[in-house]
């Protein structure tokens, strides 16, 4: 966490106005009503436009789970997000990936004993965080395991997480709990 204290409170039930609370009602009944979308309804009309992007790249990207989820823990520790590293490292060990997996993300493409398509997942990261670009030896490797709906996806995943990361630190969204 970059920040002990939140520069933008996380709104509590009785703060909501009634677009907050539409916004927020399904994501309480589900037991999702996380500080990040709760710190989101300062602003109600920017998070329910962002929710749309966002629930594509978490829930209906063409990229399978757990390479979706390598994406993010590579770009949310490149991006000092503890908060968004912590929840997709949660999320991770959910779908059944190992902590050397998870650790990965850390260590980056280097790291020894990587598949060659995590390998490339994370040097993608590296790359698009680093330079907005994905280089073409990097590019041509992912090509032979994703399809270009699945390439874009990946961008656009890294993107969203990088965003996402930039919100988490700048506004001082606390841990969960």
């Amino acid at each position: 966490m970059r920040l002990s204290e939140p520069r933008i409170p996380a709104l509590t039930p009785e703060q909501w106005d009634d677009q907050a609370r539409e916004i927020m009602q399904p994501l309480v009944e589900s037991g999702h009503d996380y500080n990040v979308f709760r710190t989101l309804m300062n602003h109600p009309g920017l998070a329910r436009r962002w929710m749309v992007f966002a629930n594509h790249v978490l829930g209906k990207s063409s990229l399978p789970e757990r390479e979706r989820e390598l994406l993010i823990l590579r770009i949310g520790h490149l991006c000092r997000a503890g908060y968004e590293w912590n929840k997709h490292a949660d999320i991770s060990r959910y779908l059944g990936m190992s902590e050397a997996e998870i650790d990965s993300s850390k260590t980056g493409p280097k790291t020894p004993g990587l598949s060659e398509l995590d390998r490339l997942l994370l040097q993608a990261t590296d790359e698009l965080h680093s330079d907005a670009h994905i280089a073409d030896a990097t590019w041509q490797g992912l090509s032979e395991h994703f399809s270009t709906e699945q390439l874009m996806d990946l961008v656009f995943t890294v993107g969203q997480y990088n965003l996402v990361s930039m919100a988490l630190n700048s506004f001082g969204v606390q841990p969960d709990g």
